[in-house]
């Protein structure tokens, strides 16, 4: 596949603005922009620049905006960029213009922002469905006593033991790795990089590197479980992070190939641990368990980033309820909430994004589109889209 050029990306046209605009804005934000391998012209010219107010910068997405609106790019001559495209980067510059206005101190209310930064508006999750999934839990955990004391003691009695823990991974990396390929197709020269990380917020974190190559990250501080292990490699590897970016890597899309929103990213992660599941990896009844488990925590995550942002949940009120309806321990729950309120709108991006892929597979195959490789590949090789314009991609496309 050929390389992404300065050609590509010209500092005068929208897709060069676009691309300007984030990566200002990382100027202001450490991690705003996670990765970039787009043209090093550029992104060297930004960082021996000034940086710029953030007020300047949300009206610049503005006028982005709005020159979209008025048919920027629009037509058949050169430079102009089809419907479908220009759509999605008005999205993605949205989102920029919404970043920028918060941290210019614009009121702009949680789940307002939320959508329009990723296309998706979370909805709480009712306390009936997790009541009823506590109660599939209860039945299903061995003794008796308190729900969340019977399932920390069940996860800590499965504890992988550090010394054996990198040689697991491995065996775990190439089972799936050849279920991928099997199911789905490898790109040739994919390569995952496995490494063992400490002071992390996360259990594992997947640094894409490009050149379809992957670093792996797995935080040995906290336990790592021998049922949620495949999970773990699943969702950072085959068939989540890695083989998704290594699929896109592959679009004639060069905008596409250098931004990706967290509800498609982590929407498509969480997605193929269940997939997994469904292709006969996750069978035992302990990974049932596991599973109902993460989704759970993954539920109660979206109750409490939404409460915490719109003023409903104090600190100590979102790390009571991890604690009381995700069954992790209190030290756990500090760190999540931690989290929750130094990286907002992410948490709830898991469960949030697997639900709607999973609703446009329904969609998908009912309408007879495909079946399900052709459904993976539609989606997965439209980048990390919108979840409102990854339907219309795979729906409509």
């Amino acid at each position: 596949m050929p390389g992404v050029t300065a050609a590509d990306v010209r500092d005068d046209d929208v897709v060069g603005r676009y691309l300007e605009l984030g990566l200002r804005l990382g100027r202001h934000v450490d991690g705003f922009v996670d990765a970039y391998y787009g043209p090093p012209e550029l992104a060297a010219r930004v960082a021996a620049g000034p940086v710029r107010a953030s007020a300047e910068l949300a009206a610049d997405a503005g006028r982005l905006v709005a020159d979209l609106d008025a048919g920027a790019a629009a037509g058949t001559g050169e430079g102009a960029i089809e419907a479908g495209r220009r759509r999605w980067i008005r999205a993605q510059v949205l989102g920029l213009r919404t970043s920028a206005q918060k941290l210019a101190g614009e009121p702009i209310g949680y789940l307002d922002e939320v959508e329009r930064c990723y296309g998706v508006r979370p909805a709480r999750v009712p306390d009936d469905e997790l009541a009823a999934a506590h109660a599939r839990l209860a039945a299903a955990l061995p003794g008796s006593g308190p729900l969340r004391d019977r399932y920390i003691a069940w996860r800590e009695s499965h504890a992988v033991p550090p010394d054996t823990l990198e040689s697991a991974i491995r065996v775990l990396a190439d089972d799936l790795r050849e279920r991928t390929d099997r199911l789905f197709g490898l790109p040739d020269g994919e390569h995952v990089h496995w490494v063992f990380e400490t002071g992390k917020p996360w259990s594992g974190f997947n640094y894409y590197e490009g050149g379809l190559r992957s670093r792996v990250a797995i935080n040995v501080d906290l336990p790592v479980l021998s049922l949620t292990l495949g999970h773990l490699v699943a969702h950072e590897a085959y068939p989540g992070h890695h083989w998704h970016l290594s699929w896109m890597a592959g679009t004639p899309h060069t905008v596409r190939k250098l931004v990706r929103t967290s509800y498609f990213n982590e929407g498509w992660a969480l997605y193929s641990e269940l997939m997994m599941r469904e292709q006969g990896f996750f069978t035992a009844p302990e990974h049932e368990l596991a599973h109902l488990h993460a989704r759970i925590f993954r539920a109660a995550r979206i109750v409490v980033d939404t409460a915490l942002h719109s003023g409903q949940m104090s600190i100590d009120e979102a790390e009571r309820f991890m604690v009381e309806k995700s069954s992790i321990n209190p030290d756990t729950a500090v760190t999540e909430v931690n989290r929750y309120c130094s990286w907002p709108t992410q948490a709830p991006s898991y469960l949030t994004g697997s639900l709607q892929i999973e609703q446009m597979r329904t969609d998908y195959l009912a309408a007879d589109r495909g079946d399900l490789r052709s459904f993976h590949d539609t989606l997965a090789g439209s980048g990390s889209l919108p979840l409102g314009l990854a339907r219309r991609a795979v729906l409509e496309g």
